[in-house]
């Protein structure tokens, strides 16, 4: 199993994952400009079957058909989100549902506060791409349309139950490293340290 981190823009992050054995892939979050992951999939002849969406944002989101169109992948989503992603989705996911590619297993956590429908993806039980959910060292804003003080302190207590070996793998670039063991972000993500909805919504 691999998982290529891939930055796009000031600050973005998009990820490829992608099973050696056989040559499947899935694209997390492929953004506004998928020519690093297009360049990727070539030139290691991969399928990607997969284009799968965080939450719906077009920063995350606007490359969806492109992809679609070239490689004939299904978008995946969740319903709740569905419908603010331009071109729609093939498959809404819910909570704990599964999806295999190649011999790598994904398991999708609804984790709404960002947007109402916001997930994380869990990969092979030992990294999370957390989207616009958690950040290295903070969380992802709760005062656009459909954001929730409440909703995101629910989703960072759900992803604190998780093992402290997993690897947290964002949306952006906006800590002092591009990913890090939940462990350690149990410790140091001021977010993840707030001890209630009143707390995490005073913070700066």
């Amino acid at each position: 199993m691999a998982i290529e981190q891939i930055k796009l823009g000031f600050d973005n992050f998009s990820y490829l994952i992608h099973c050696p054995e056989t040559g499947e892939a899935a694209l997390v979050d492929p953004g506004m400009d998928t020519a690093k992951a297009r360049k990727f999939i070539q030139q290691n002849n991969l399928k990607l079957k997969y284009i799968i969406n965080t939450h719906h944002h077009r920063d995350h989101t606007a490359d969806n058909q492109r992809l679609k169109y070239v490689y004939e992948s299904k978008i995946i989503a969740t319903k709740k989100d569905a419908e603010a992603i331009t071109g729609g989705i093939d498959r809404a996911v819910s909570e704990r549902d599964e999806l295999e590619v190649g011999s790598i297993g994904l398991k999708f956590i609804m984790t709404p506060g960002h947007t109402p429908g916001g997930m994380c993806v869990l990969v092979d039980d030992k990294f999370l791409l957390t989207g616009d959910t958690l950040f290295i060292d903070d969380c992802g804003r709760t005062d656009l349309s459909g954001g929730s003080n409440r909703d995101m302190f629910e989703s960072l207590q759900n992803i604190k139950s998780l093992p402290d070996d997993v690897i947290i793998y964002p949306g952006h670039d906006y800590g002092p490293m591009p990913f890090d063991t939940l462990g350690n972000q149990k410790m140091t993500n001021k977010a993840l340290l707030a001890g209630s909805v009143e707390e995490l919504a005073m913070l700066p």
